[in-house]
């Protein structure tokens, strides 16, 4: 089984209707549109009062079988990844058992009692935790099966807190197969990092109960975080994964960079990676041949820096960690932040680096931050633009950048197929957000802090949603906070 091609076959994504237009919502807080779209995006959903992560995973998986013809029967690993767990025992266990009995109304056949049903943990890093283990899972232990992997999270920050815009809700499954129909997923390529980042970006749930009385239990998800330390960590911790998977595969890192079809990012907001991606270019050129540093002075000289001082800086970058105990908001690589915003423009730089990550960027304007599924949402975003655009990727190969605040990072190897057109058009990423209802303030403000509609006129339809939550805590019964499903025709 050493030759044996696994990978993704099909992506679907479903996101909540209720959505926050951000043009709206600077006007709401006085802030600069031209600044937000530029920065974060154009929009953001928000989880309503009768959705979960759980259900939003349901809808998604539910999606996946049906309009890709999957049979349940053959589903062997059901991987739930996300940083917005509800339940501290059970997790895709239970969008197994919504989905399956949704199968049963419909005659269908289930998902067996043999599958797995893992969690992974790791912020937004841990869709790509569950899709490598699903990888492994199809080529160590079960090559005839099939493994769903599932992406459901919701992001929150505190109403007029710096991150408020980059919020967002939503849910991304995967299948992966042996002879995948879209991508090969080459996880024995793949670059690894991490590093433990004190402050960077944290949930402490104790300290959010004791703080969430009188408050909405959206609270409870609340982050701790530093913004620009958090940023210097997801540069810093992407290049070092990029440094892990050249070194396995002793590559010339600038020119593979040069060469390879497209790369796809986690996506905290829209600005985020492609700075990262940028300054990951900078230190392969820092780090390449006479012809790479020659193309990295022409840069600095564009940017009226001095080259050895920006060499230097990419060569002997900072121990970002140490940050945490000095001085959190201190600049990291300010010279390379200074290249990579002077050199946008430049006909070179735009070839080498902006072009491989311009698929898709317009699309994920809408989808906002959906942590562990950011990077696969702008994966399916880029695959259908792509053929919007009449591009083809067949035998090419991409790479998937998955970060998680805390910190750790991967870089994957992905392999287009010849048929990947066929496979991926089956379910186009925007038909996710044609259902929306977009909030007034008030609307926003009072699904935030209270968790109810407050006269939103939506009637969900084709989901599952929360029923009823049980309050009973007896001796001979106890079903206190757990969630029945169903699913609204």
């Amino acid at each position: 089984m050493d030759n044996l091609k696994v990978g993704i076959s099909a992506l679907t994504t479903y996101v909540p209707p209720y959505r926050v237009d951000l043009e709206q919502w600077c006007e709401w807080t006085d802030n600069s549109w031209n600044k937000i779209n530029n920065i974060v995006g154009s929009g953001f959903r928000v989880l309503g009062p009768n959705q979960t992560i759980y259900s939003m995973a349901a809808n998604a998986v539910l999606d996946l079988i049906v309009s890709h013809e999957v049979n349940p029967s053959e589903i062997g690993f059901l991987a739930l990844g996300t940083e917005s767990s509800t339940d501290n025992s059970a997790g895709s266990i239970i969008i197994k058992g919504m989905v399956n009995e949704e199968l049963k109304n419909r005659k269908m056949e289930t998902i067996s009692s043999r599958c797995e049903v893992p969690e992974f943990k790791q912020a937004c890093l841990s869709g790509i935790y569950a899709l490598k283990n699903a990888v492994r899972f199809i080529k160590s232990d079960a090559p005839s099966l099939k493994a769903i992997i599932v992406c459901s999270d919701i992001a929150l920050y505190q109403i007029g807190a710096s991150g408020e815009p980059t919020q967002g809700a939503g849910a991304i499954a995967a299948l992966v197969e042996r002879d995948p129909k879209i991508a090969e997923v080459r996880t024995e390529l793949s670059g690894t990092s991490s590093d433990y980042r004190l402050l960077d970006f944290r949930k402490p749930i104790q300290y959010r109960a004791t703080q969430a009385s009188d408050h909405s239990d959206f609270d409870i998800d609340l982050p701790i975080f530093n913004g620009k330390y958090s940023s210097s960590c997801y540069v810093d911790e992407t290049i070092a994964a990029m440094d892990d998977m050249t070194k396995k595969r002793t590559i010339h890192t600038a020119k593979y960079l040069r060469n390879i079809s497209a790369a796809f990012l986690h996506r905290p907001f829209h600005k985020m990676p492609m700075t990262a991606f940028s300054i990951v270019y900078l230190h392969a050129l820092a780090h390449g041949n006479k012809n790479d540093k020659a193309e990295l002075e022409a840069y600095a000289l564009a940017s009226d820096i001095d080259f050895e001082e920006l060499l230097n800086e990419l060569i002997n970058r900072p121990n970002v960690s140490e940050f945490a105990n000095n001085d959190v908001n201190a600049d990291f690589l300010p010279l390379s932040n200074r290249v990579v915003k002077k050199v946008n423009n430049d006909d070179k730089f735009q070839n080498n680096v902006l072009a491989k990550i311009k698929y898709g960027s317009l699309l994920t304007m809408e989808m906002g931050n959906i942590y562990s599924g950011s990077v696969f949402g702008w994966f399916a975003a880029g695959m259908e633009d792509a053929i919007n655009k009449g591009i083809d990727w067949s035998n090419q190969e991409a790479l998937l950048f998955g970060y998680g605040s805390g910190d750790a990072a991967e870089v994957i190897p992905l392999i287009f197929t010849n048929d990947w057109k066929e496979a991926s058009i089956k379910s186009n990423f925007s038909d996710a957000f044609k259902d929306r209802y977009d909030l007034s303030q008030e609307q926003y403000l009072t699904l935030r802090s209270e968790k109810t509609t407050n006269g939103i006129d939506h009637q969900l339809r084709n989901q599952f949603v929360v029923k009823r939550i049980g309050t009973e805590e007896r001796d001979d019964f106890q079903d206190a906070g757990i969630e029945y499903y169903e699913y609204l025709n």
